[in-house]
């Protein structure tokens, strides 16, 4: 490379800058990429740029229609315009929408898409999903160079819907660090939570909204302390300020379940909350991509029950590293995290398999350098 490539990543908020987008800005920079980072201010935006990461605020509202979109798309076109960029990579489904805008009217060379889960999904109505597929083509067609997608399901949807030609479509998956998931059981831990040796843990990570299926798990887990009364839920994740739908936290004492759900709040070092659980859920019927919290279970050596929607399912090998269950279906999801709960042998198979299959398929270094590989081919060809 004969200068430094300038590049920014630009996503919704500063907590998916922090816990999404880090590996692969730090593997570009250590390659000797210039990056930035633009996102809206939240949690992390302080503690990123004091660790040095050139990270710009940038206000994105979340919601599809919203008159502050022409406001952040001018933001954003100035920026851009300003700094130059080799290539803008852009990051879910709002900010990728405005951020190829802009970058294209930018005059930005390379204009990368990772689709963290399309917007759409089967799930839709079809008219709606219509409309969101026609987005995706208007958008592919003239403001994107290459689109990665994390679940093979989404390349080949991409594909079959013309969102962009086969040879622009790239399937990269989804990895995580696996060295860091093999730590052994943290009883400290578990005791400064509250839990017992006799209990069985179910645990959860994400973000606490509806569409994550938690108000679906709380139901559920009254059905299993009917069966198991010594099963308690670790919730570890928090509502976002830029999440439109909140469960519903009255469902807590509705359901009798006081005593019966821990909530450990957003959490750093979730190798150590995951060493402490038996089993690990994600009733999830949002559009997920490749869902990172599943992986990290896996990782750890836990049986994983999610639901039977893209992304999960090419995780989740039903039978042999977990359950797969239908969306919205508190009674299936109960029966399946029983079924583990109840066979400690079972748990333990699933859970090795789990963890041999993270290690053959999602190893976050592979993702990476198929990532840089696509980046310097683009740019052999277009700078």
């Amino acid at each position: 490379m004969n200068k430094k490539i300038k590049v920014l990543q630009l996503c919704n908020v500063d907590t998916v800058a922090k816990c999404l987008l880090l590996p692969l800005t730090d593997y570009l920079i250590k390659n000797g990429y210039d990056v930035h980072i633009t996102c809206s201010y939240e949690h992390y935006m302080e503690k990123l740029q004091k660790q040095g990461y050139k990270i710009k605020p940038i206000k994105l509202d979340r919601k599809i229609f919203s008159l502050s979109h022409m406001r952040s798309l001018w933001q954003m076109y100035t920026f851009i315009k300003k700094e130059k960029f080799d290539i803008v990579h852009v990051h879910t489904p709002i900010a990728a929408a405005l951020g190829r805008v802009t970058a294209k009217l930018a005059g930005t060379p390379i204009i990368i898409y990772t689709a963290h889960g399309f917007s759409f999904h089967e799930n839709m109505p079809p008219r709606q999903r219509k409309g969101h597929v026609l987005i995706e083509k208007i958008l592919g067609r003239c403001c994107t160079d290459m689109l990665f997608t994390q679940s093979r399901e989404d390349m080949l949807t991409a594909i079959a819907e013309k969102i962009m030609s086969e040879k622009n479509v790239i399937w990269i998956s989804n990895g995580i660090d696996i060295n860091k998931f093999t730590l052994p059981p943290d009883n400290k831990l578990k005791y400064a939570l509250g839990f017992k040796d006799t209990d069985k843990i179910i645990g959860f990570t994400g973000r606490l909204i509806k569409e994550k299926g938690i108000e679906d798990l709380l139901v559920a887990m009254k059905n299993i302390r009917k069966i198991i009364p010594e099963a308690k839920l670790l919730v570890i994740g928090r509502t976002l300020d830029s999440d439109p739908h909140s469960f519903n936290k009255k469902l807590i004492k509705t359901l009798n379940l006081e005593n019966a759900v821990v909530f450990a709040g957003w959490q750093d070092n979730i190798p150590k909350f995951l060493s402490i659980i038996n089993v690990f859920t994600l009733p999830t019927y949002f559009h997920e991509g490749m869902p990172r919290s599943i992986l990290e279970a896996m990782a750890s050596g836990k049986p994983v029950v999610a639901t039977n929607i893209r992304g999960c399912r090419e995780e989740v090998v039903d039978g042999i590293t977990g359950l797969l269950v239908p969306i919205k279906d508190p009674k299936a999801l109960s029966r399946a995290i029983i079924k583990i709960l109840s066979d400690p042998d079972l748990a333990h198979t699933m859970g090795q398999a789990g963890r041999k299959r993270i290690e053959k398929e999602f190893d976050e270094k592979k993702v990476l350098e198929k990532e840089l590989k696509i980046y310097q081919q683009l740019i052999n060809e277009k700078l």
